[in-house]
């Protein structure tokens, strides 16, 4: 399975490896502790609809989830990687004709 990884993102060292996954790892818990002093800011509590709060879950967790991605991946030594991911990660929202041009720059 770690083979398979590997292969997959252009990797030969298990460090890597290792450092990559702790940065996925970490990204995704600090970006959903990100979520609850922005709700507190914004005045969401238990009381708030579902609805809003998934939607605002959402709008809060996706974006600081790219930018923790970057400055963690970062301090761990892995930007270059990171940035090469996030790219790809954008390049499925825009149009082909820029998907196109993003590809050809990486």
């Amino acid at each position: 399975m770690f083979e398979k990884l590997k292969k997959r993102w252009e990797i030969t060292s298990n460090i890597q490896l290792i450092l990559i996954l702790i940065t996925f790892s970490l990204t995704g818990s600090l970006s959903v502790m990100v979520r609850k002093p922005v709700f507190e800011f914004l005045s969401i509590g238990p009381d708030t609809n579902l609805l809003i709060k998934i939607i605002l879950s959402i709008l809060i967790i996706t974006p600081s989830y790219q930018v923790l991605l970057i400055i963690v991946g970062s301090l761990l030594g892995q930007f270059r990687f990171f940035w090469k991911f996030e790219k790809k990660m954008l390049s499925r929202f825009s149009s082909k004709k820029k998907r196109q041009a993003i590809s050809k720059e990486a």
